[in-house]
């Protein structure tokens, strides 16, 4: 049985966002929870009966272009600005003052920006596998595709076409066959997977996700999935129903955001976390260094044995230190 608590809604920042809340109202400061792609509130299953049975109050939104959100269709209305936005938004909606923002994935590199546009609202920040970097010295699709080449899935993902929204669209159950699975374990005194700034990954991982996903075939596949059949369902269900280019046109953004960004100051002022997955081959952990001199507040966490999708993989450790963290710095 999936426990998730009942779903509700907000208007917030010109779209309706739907949100899961759970644990006693009284609580502060609440803790939301910030998804990253191609995922839901629904990654933040486990955590969300954690937090809440441990009298903690945890809200987990469906964020801009995803599940029971509304998915506006101009590209530009997935910016930060808009995605920071949201968040504001919910919390007036709320009336919550100030929170803990937890990011996964993509969800990380939006928490990491809440403290730089909105430090009044910001409590904490907490980042699970995806770091803080500085601005990038470049337009970071130029740097990723002198990097890794024009098959590499974010440079991808900028043709307008949409033709990776298609080959995912047409293929969602393989497309969470494929994603949702624990790596191959590493052997001992093998290098870890050298990030950049920006994204991790090397050039040893496949990094052509949609031609991966267009040839994929579950019986071959070696790795252990992360979902049961009824998790997985779920998700196979709501992106077979809203499609991916919601999630896609974040990525779409990645120039922009960095032309915007010019002159913001990012330093993290307030206390953080960073989670790290020991074999996340995206955002290893390598992806981390060097933190401490944009968080100065900072406190990290190896998991071990993790690949990308920590919250769902090792669920127990990271509901643990979420809360452990939570009361040693607000009581």
């Amino acid at each position: 049985m999936i426990e998730m608590p009942p779903l509700q809604f907000a208007d917030v920042n010109g779209i309706r966002m739907g949100y899961y809340e759970a644990g006693p109202k009284s609580d502060k400061p609440p803790v939301i929870l910030c998804h990253g792609w191609p995922e839901l509130a629904f990654s933040w299953r486990h955590q969300i009966k954690a937090l809440s049975e441990a009298g903690i109050r945890v809200i987990a939104p469906d964020q801009r272009g995803y599940g029971a959100t509304d998915r506006p269709e101009p590209v530009e209305d997935y910016d930060m600005e808009h995605l920071t936005g949201d968040l504001v938004g919910l919390l007036d909606h709320l009336q919550i003052d100030k929170a803990i923002f937890v990011g996964h994935d993509w969800g990380g590199f939006v928490v990491w920006q809440m403290p730089l546009r909105h430090l009044d609202r910001v409590a904490g920040v907490i980042g699970v596998n995806t770091p803080h970097w500085d601005r990038m010295p470049a337009d970071p699709i130029e740097l990723f595709r002198q990097r890794f080449g024009d098959k590499m899935y974010i440079v991808q993902f900028q043709d307008p076409g949409r033709e990776p929204d298609r080959i995912f669209g047409s293929r969602v159950e393989q497309t969470f066959d494929a994603f949702m699975r624990k790596p191959v374990a590493r052997p001992a005194g093998t290098p870890e997977e050298q990030p950049i700034a920006g994204v991790g990954a090397s050039a040893r991982l496949n990094l052509a996700f949609p031609q991966m996903i267009a040839n994929y075939d579950a019986k071959h596949d070696p790795r252990t999935p992360i979902l049961s059949p009824e998790e997985k369902q779920v998700f196979v269900d709501t992106f077979a129903k809203t499609g991916f280019t919601g999630g896609i046109n974040w990525y779409r953004n990645f120039s922009r955001n960095w032309q915007r960004s010019e002159g913001l100051d990012h330093t993290v002022r307030v206390p953080s976390l960073m989670i790290m997955a020991e074999n996340d081959a995206v955002l290893p952990p390598s992806a981390t260094e060097g933190m401490e001199r944009l968080v100065p507040d900072l406190e990290k966490y190896l998991v071990r044995d993790s690949g990308h999708w920590t919250q769902q993989e090792k669920p127990d450790e990271v509901s643990s230190k979420l809360i452990e963290w939570r009361r040693k710095r607000f009581g």
